[in-house]
């Protein structure tokens, strides 16, 4: 059976769109037929971030409009064939789509694709219905941060109103050195407002900006990365496999702990 996966936050820039391309690419790199759509209408960045923007031809706006085909629309990923991708329309506002019709979208991809996973645009306005029209599940995408976490909480009691009872956490960019000195929300502070079950831990990673801006998500980069491996298993856990999260307890590893450790072995 098909699931439709809507990756919400509330806050804009906390790395839903991230996510939707690094889940759809380890979903599709596990085997499974997995189409993202991308909600933002006005805003897409999906396509770069997958780095298939110059083969964009028609979006979703076109397939509403009867110019072309579903399948016309639908970009294929030259990397993993499993993995489609329906771009948003630039040059439209988000009320150009209306949630009826993403649900006709999103449903016709389910006749074809196991996963079909919306990147849903920031706010809780049109563009939130519409990502959530057709969804059975959510993935809540937050970073450790008072205003994120609360925006989450907020989407969290819209998607209960309007049934969606399955959603999961993704805590992402969290710092444990910052939360070892107590400037950063742990993850269980985070988990205790939130009060949803946690699906993903993902660490602050300089290489989250390179994968961006070369188009490669992390979890088919050629050098692995903590960001890409965390990823990488919340695809696992979708899958309902178990899998343990990452140790992230900070390490002392700075010059003067170093000089320290240096110190000690020739004392002793």
């Amino acid at each position: 059976m098909s699931r439709i996966i809507v990756i919400t936050s509330g806050k804009g820039g906390v790395g839903k769109t991230t996510t939707t391309a690094n889940l759809g690419m380890a979903l599709a790199k596990r085997h499974h037929k997995v189409a993202v759509i991308d909600a933002d209408f006005g805003l897409r960045n999906l396509d770069l971030l997958l780095g298939l923007e110059n083969r964009v031809v028609y979006t979703a706006v076109d397939v509403l409009a009867g110019q072309c085909r579903l399948e016309q629309a639908l970009v294929k990923d030259k990397r993993h064939p499993n993995l489609v991708l329906l771009p948003a329309a630039q040059n439209r506002t988000k009320d150009a789509v209306k949630p009826d019709q993403m649900k006709k979208l999103a449903m016709a991809l389910t006749k074809v694709y196991e996963y079909v996973l919306v990147d849903c645009p920031a706010g809780i306005e049109s563009g939130f219905q519409n990502a959530i029209a057709a969804a059975q599940e959510a993935l809540i995408v937050t970073t450790p941060e008072i205003a994120a976490v609360r925006d989450a909480d907020r989407v969290i009691g819209l998607l209960e109103a309007n049934g969606i009872r399955k959603i999961h956490l993704i805590v992402n960019r969290i710092r444990p050195a910052m939360v070892q000195a107590n400037d950063m929300m742990s993850i269980e502070d985070v988990k205790e407002i939130l009060a949803v079950p946690l699906i993903g831990v993902v660490p602050d990673d300089e290489k989250v900006i390179v994968s961006t801006n070369k188009g490669e998500p992390l979890v088919i980069a050629e050098t692995p990365s903590m960001a890409g491996t965390a990823l990488n298993n919340i695809a696992r856990r979708l899958e309902g496999e178990k899998v343990d999260f990452l140790d992230l307890t900070p390490t002392n590893d700075g010059f003067f702990s170093k000089l320290k450790k240096v110190l000690n072995t020739k004392l002793f």
